[in-house]
């Protein structure tokens, strides 16, 4: 992408973008994700009150799945008759202890924009200082000598951390105020609907059980109606394992170090306020800063690399963090009595072969579905996908039509973007430690998710891409590009040490395809979103060429067997080739920016390829 195209936002004032936002965001709430395209006609279908315990849908689940699935549909269609059952009587304590307390562009929009909770998320919830990672150096015993990776400034679209526990009560607020009856109650059973009549769903303290028409899953790891359907979890190759606590301390990893030079990196915003990871072979650490003042801790490692056993209890939790992070652990040790809770989650990730039923009318969202990775904070984006998938089923099945075609359309999509999402994960924990492969994947990762996902969802069109074909192609050569860049990871990474000097990449300013592609989920693309899905395809083949000649380019003169062996293999790939065709072609009219590429053998790859820096 050319930086002087005239779709470009970055020369905006700050005027003129917070106006492009307030646009974007009417556009949102407008019924570009379900909202309200499909609104149900009160006399559409027969209605019981819902006083008599009969309601259009049951949600079955109140935490974040739930409760945001149930005011998303009540605001696409008021007269729907909503019940969510909660075995948890709201409120909730506000520092709920739950995976999802940081979110990226995806479900920040999804929350702020198309459930309009901006003011909550603005003033309540803190405004997040995106992704930041240290990669490990000597004994991880000083901050500053570690590769830092982060931004030194703000993006244009904001992110937030959450304290879960209050968003779910400010969900809650606004669910009842919208007429949704909030049932308080454990799920006993739950019974589908056969041949067209109601669900029926038992909850513990009455004596009648509810009926609905529609019935959504999101008892999250309970799994109350995959359970009740005999779908068992599929396990699908990633095994990690994760446990976490929260300290009552706001935990600022700028205080680690009072080095000038590494303090004056950001020139724009608060290190302690990004999701910052402490990397290491086969494992990452958390630390979440939250608004209630409390900070999130969290180890995750591969099976195969670190045992379950070693992080199963608070003690050796904390035991191995002196090991690995002893930085973090000295926190952690003076601050012990202020630890808050400890939970564990072993071979944490699944998969699900079905999430929507047209013909048996439910639908399943968020962990009871399917959960991957918390590395990028892909749940509540998964939630937010997953939920307007299933409102336009409800609304359109509820208003008399036949979405079982539908269904399952959306059920392949949903299914195939989690499959391309695993692809960032499975077989890939190796690599963590290696600062020079993470550095590019973290960065390949992130213009990906903003080029793809976080461009359909901004404009709109997960709804339709089930169903027509060029989106579906498109999907498809994106999934190839993506499963064949990160096998190229590992391949890389057999041949680069990562060892890495104390030196900072910033991945979002200065590198402008970064910078584009992240506008570009915010820009008025019209009816031309097919040619810059197209466009943004470009770019990524273009990245993808650049990395490899940049590494071809560098290992030319390296005659070792694994080094030889590799540049061969990617000489003879087909893909590979087409890759550096893409590349060479577009490098001179659409330079991409160097700077994401770095190695072990030299700090930064400047000019090498005959390039422009960045924009």
């Amino acid at each position: 992408m050319a930086a002087s195209s005239d779709h470009k936002i970055i020369g905006l004032s700050p005027e003129q973008r917070r106006a492009l936002l307030r646009q974007l965001r009417e556009k949102s709430r407008g019924g570009e994700h379900g909202v309200s395209n499909n609104t149900v006609d009160a006399g559409a279908h027969p209605r019981v009150s819902s006083t008599a315990g009969t309601f259009d849908v049951a949600v079955l689940g109140g935490g974040v799945a739930g409760l945001t699935f149930a005011l998303q549909l009540k605001q696409s269609s008021p007269a729907i008759a909503v019940a969510v059952v909660e075995r948890s009587a709201h409120p909730v304590p506000e520092a709920a202890h739950k995976v999802g307390e940081s979110t990226v562009e995806i479900a920040a929009h999804y929350l702020r924009d198309v459930l309009g909770l901006a003011e909550h998320l603005e003033q309540d919830q803190i405004r997040k200082f995106g992704l930041r990672m240290f990669f490990g150096h000597d004994n991880n015993t000083d901050i500053a000598a570690r590769r830092e990776l982060g931004g030194s400034v703000f993006p244009l679209l904001a992110t937030y951390q959450l304290d879960r526990g209050r968003l779910e009560n400010e969900l809650a607020r606004r669910c009842s105020a919208a007429g949704i009856e909030m049932i308080n109650g454990r799920v006993r059973e739950v019974e589908v609907g056969a041949e067209g009549n109601d669900h029926l769903v038992e909850v513990a303290g009455r004596d009648n059980p509810l009926r609905a028409r529609w019935m959504v899953d999101a008892t999250g790891r309970a799994r109350v109606l995959r359970r009740r359907l005999g779908h068992e979890s599929v396990r699908n190759g990633h095994h990690a394992n994760a446990a976490w606590f929260r300290v009552d301390h706001p935990i600022d990893v700028t205080t680690w170090s009072e080095d000038p030079e590494w303090r004056k990196r950001i020139r724009n915003g608060d290190r302690s306020k990004s999701t910052v990871h402490l990397m290491g072979d086969g494992y990452w650490v958390w630390l979440i800063r939250l608004p209630t003042g409390a900070t999130s801790v969290g180890i995750v490692a591969s099976a195969d690399q670190h045992d379950f056993s070693d992080i199963n209890s608070f003690g050796k939790a904390l035991a191995w963090l002196t090991e690995h992070e002893p930085q973090c652990a000295a926190i952690i040790e003076r601050h012990r009595d202020q630890v808050l809770d400890f939970r564990v989650m072993r071979d944490y990730s699944y998969a699900c072969k079905q999430v929507f039923s047209g013909s048996e009318r439910w639908a399943i969202t968020g962990e009871a579905g399917i959960f991957l990775d918390p590395l990028y904070s892909p749940g509540l984006d998964q939630v937010a996908i997953g939920n307007s998938l299933a409102c336009d089923l409800v609304t359109k099945s509820l208003a008399g039509a036949d979405v079982t075609a539908l269904a399952a359309a959306h059920n392949k999509l949903y299914l195939a973007i989690a499959d391309i999402w695993l692809g960032i994960y499975r077989g890939q924990y190796g690599l963590l430690g290696n600062a020079s492969v993470m550095t590019s994947k973290v960065i390949w990762d992130t213009a990906f998710y903003w080029a793809v996902f976080g461009f359909l969802f901004f404009h709109g069109r997960f709804l339709n891409v089930g169903t027509n074909a060029g989106l579906i192609r498109d999907l498809e050569q994106l999934a190839v590009l993506s499963n064949r860049v990160q096998q190229l990871f590992g391949e890389w990474a057999a041949i680069e040490s990562g060892e890495a000097s104390s030196d900072f990449v910033d991945l979002y300013s200065p590198l402008n395809f970064m910078v584009n592609l992240h506008h570009a989920m915010a820009e008025d693309c019209g009816s031309d979103i097919a040619r810059r899905l197209s466009e943004n395809r470009a770019i990524l083949e273009q990245l993808a060429g650049q990395l490899v000649e940049s590494i071809i380019r560098e290992r030319a003169e390296d005659t070792s067997d694994a080094t030889v062996a590799a540049l061969q293999k990617w000489q003879r790939d087909p893909v590979i080739a087409s890759l550096r065709r893409t590349y060479r072609s577009r490098r001179a009219a659409a330079p991409t920016s160097p700077g994401w590429i770095r190695t072990s053998r030299c700090a930064e790859v400047k000019g090498a390829l005959h390039e422009v820096g960045a924009a």
